[in-house]
Order: structure tokens, then sequence, then C-alpha cells
């Protein structure tokens, strides 16, 4: 089987494609890419689609102060909402792009891309659906982060990443990363979720001791 058949192999919306998409997709390029290695970086030109088949690519931008801001995650059978956008207002990345694994991805040159735009209705349709789903995604986050207290976006944070044994390993840094705030406030609120007996924490570690109360913050209006 072909690397363009395994692709279609993976989405739905491809395996009907017309003669012209099946043409377009032809001329990707298939990249295998190592862990921690920048597939973007902010201020770059855009100058291919990315289809990402297998690992997870990290987006996060950055201000300049240096602080960083996770805004999402390109994982198997994703594209990337940024690109999408750069590529038809013709702008540079707002953003970076990072592998946090190993990562398969096919990359569609700019020139065919903008033949998908204009001459495959199937393309057409499979690049602008993966646009309108990852964007809902991000008009997400923004509103979290605008109106979600941030006891409750931590909480649920916790809760989705804990590990075996309920503890999580990961810095304050790090969290604070994931949910576009400063080290500072993350770690002034854990130790109230210390003080309240809900976590223990330690150097990287925040070990659960009441899981049920961080649920009950974490779903409270």
């Amino acid at each position: 089987m072909s690397d363009i058949s395994s692709l279609i192999e993976q989405f739905a919306l491809l395996q009907q494609l017309d003669d012209a998409g099946l043409e377009i997709l032809s001329r990707a390029h298939r990249v295998e890419l190592p862990a921690g290695q920048v597939v973007f970086h902010q201020g770059d030109a855009c100058s291919h689609y990315i289809i990402v088949v297998a690992g997870v690519v990290k987006v996060l931008g950055r201000n300049a102060n240096g602080r960083e801001l996770v805004l999402y995650r390109i994982e198997n059978q994703g594209s990337c909402v940024l690109t999408t956008s750069c590529l038809l207002g013709a702008e540079d990345y707002p953003a970076e792009g990072v592998t946090e694994t190993e990562v398969t991805a096919f990359l569609i040159p700019l020139a065919e891309f903008q033949r998908a735009i204009a001459e495959s209705e199937g393309l057409r349709r499979f690049i602008f659906d993966s646009y309108g789903e990852r964007l809902a995604k991000l008009i997400g986050l923004v509103q979290e982060i605008a109106f979600e207290r941030i006891e409750k976006r931590l909480a649920r944070y916790l809760i989705e990443h804990v590990g075996p044994g309920f503890i999580l390993l990961t810095s304050h840094q790090e969290i604070a990363d994931e949910l576009g705030t400063a080290r500072e406030v993350i770690s002034r609120q854990l130790k109230v979720f210390q003080q309240q007996e809900w976590v223990a924490l330690s150097r990287n570690q925040v070990l659960f001791l009441n899981k049920e109360a961080l649920k009950r913050i974490a779903r409270e209006n």
C-alpha cells in the first residue's frame, strides 16, 4: 500500500475524493519527525498544509517576555488550524509548533493547497471541515481563559491528567503554560488546595488526597 493510500484510509472524507483531489494529494510529502523538533517557528512563512497521522504536535504562543500558552495540540488524524488560516490569508505563523512525540505527517505544498481550494470539492470540504472543528476548540480555550475561575480550570486539569497512584508528575510552570496563566498563580492556587488537604505538593509532583473535592470544584458554575 502506498503512503497516500494509507493516508486516505484514515479519513472518511478523503475516501470520496474527486480526481483533482487525488492528484493533489499524490504530491504530498510524508515526513517522520522526532520528539522535541520545531515544526514551525513564530514568524515563519507558511508553505505547507499539515496533516498529522501519528503522534502529537503542540502549538503554543509566546509573548515578548517569553511567557507561553499552549493553544492546542495536533494529534493523530489532525490538521493545524493556524496553518490553514495562514495559508488562506498569506500570513506568517503567529505561534510555534513543536513535536511532543515522534510524529508522522503529510505536507501539501502551498501551490497544491491553493489548487485544492480552487479545483477539488472533496479536498476543499476536508480542509474546511477540519478547520471549523479545530477553530471551535480554540475559541473554547479563549472562553475558558476569559471567563472561568482559575481554581475551576486547575481542578479540571489535575483530574484530567492525574497518573497512576493518583500522582501528577509535572512542574507548576508546565501547568501554567497549559492553562495560559503565570506560574505564581498556579503555585498560589495549589497551596490553597494543599491547605484544604485536597493535594500534597512536592517538587514537580502533585499527590491527590481528595479527588472528590477537586471534582466538585471542577463542576461548579
